[in-house]
């Protein structure tokens, strides 16, 4: 079997391996790969791996020894499923490998808006503490976790992880979910009455909550759900957080909304168009603070992903394939 990874840089630039693909049969590895040379780079063979590089039913059909696409990522909505199906092509992605690390991400941003570290620690080096005449200052403002409102919009894996964090920092959580079920469950493990999380309306997590963290797939319904008319329910004081999908956010009016001091701050790790565009309004943004896309690719979370995406293909090749996409 020939297997061909398109865009292996970002799952691991160097510190990891591929070997333990190699029992698939023969490897061709890529970095990157341009739409161009797509075809011609898949080639003769029977099982890819993409992250980012998008397979068309164009692609589809000009490579016809193609049985297997395994998306290195969660959300595969780079790939033409209906083309797939037509095609007799399997698709496999990898679901819940970062849940701990993205939350961790939002604590980051949550820390960073709450003690400043970063604003401290450049001043010090700065000279700002040897030239002060007290033994302590700041220059951002400190905030205490404890008692403030975390809002988390969507209840999966990763909402529910960050609930479980903020319950450490003695927050209150409130949640707005498709899927009430979820909050029950969640609930029901929580021995902790003051560790329970409530149910609320969109418009009810927007007004009481001082953290807002995105935790929802993108849908049409979904998309620019952060709008101008969203954002002036938020509290002034409220920091909004996106670990989720740049396109939950309508970045121009969240860009208005730090400018007139409608909201305290913005984090992103994700934006409507990656890689970041020169124009992002969010570039001129005060009291906002953006990573590139960064919160899952902690080593140990790309080891865990590379570890699913072996088995997954392992899986196909005996009949019985794990973490097929529905529908194929």
């Amino acid at each position: 079997m020939k297997l061909v990874i398109l865009d292996g840089h970002a799952l691991n630039p160097g510190d990891l391996s591929w070997d333990a693909f190699k029992e698939f049969g023969e490897i061709t590895l890529y970095d990157r790969t341009s739409p161009d040379k797509v075809v011609e780079r898949i080639g003769d063979a029977e099982l890819i791996l993409t992250n980012k590089v998008t397979i068309t039913d164009e692609i589809m059909s000009a490579c016809k020894n193609l049985k297997y696409i395994g998306v290195l990522a969660t959300g595969y909505n780079i790939i033409d499923i209906n083309a797939a199906k037509k095609h007799g092509i399997a698709v496999t992605n990898i679901p819940s490998y970062s849940t701990r690390a993205v939350a961790q991400a939002v604590f980051a941003f949550i820390l960073e808006f709450a003690n400043g570290v970063h604003s401290h620690s450049e001043s010090v080096f700065n000279g700002g503490w040897c030239a002060s005449p007290d033994f302590c200052y700041w220059n951002h403002p400190l905030t205490e976790l404890s008692e403030k409102t975390l809002g988390i919009f969507g209840f999966g894996d990763i909402g529910q992880n960050a609930a479980e964090i903020a319950s450490a920092f003695n927050m209150k959580v409130v949640a707005c979910t498709r899927s009430e079920a979820k909050i029950e469950k969640y609930n029901l493990n929580c021995a902790d009455a003051s560790k329970k999380v409530k149910s609320v309306s969109f418009d009810e997590l927007l007004s009481v909550s001082d953290f807002i963290s995105l935790h929802a797939p993108l849908t049409d319904k979904t998309k620019g759900v952060i709008s101008s008319s969203a954002l002036e329910k938020v509290k002034p004081s409220a920091v909004l957080i996106n670990t989720a999908r740049g396109p939950l956010v309508d970045e121009e009016a969240v860009c208005a909304a730090l400018k007139e001091g409608r909201l305290a701050g913005y984090a992103a790790d994700v934006l409507s168009v990656e890689p970041m565009r020169k124009d992002n309004p969010l570039l001129t943004a005060p009291n906002c603070v953006i990573t590139p896309h960064v919160a899952w690719a902690a080593k140990e979370t790309r080891q865990r992903l590379m570890g699913i995406a072996v088995e997954n293909v392992r899986s196909f090749l005996a009949g019985s394939t794990q973490n097929l996409i529905p529908g194929l």
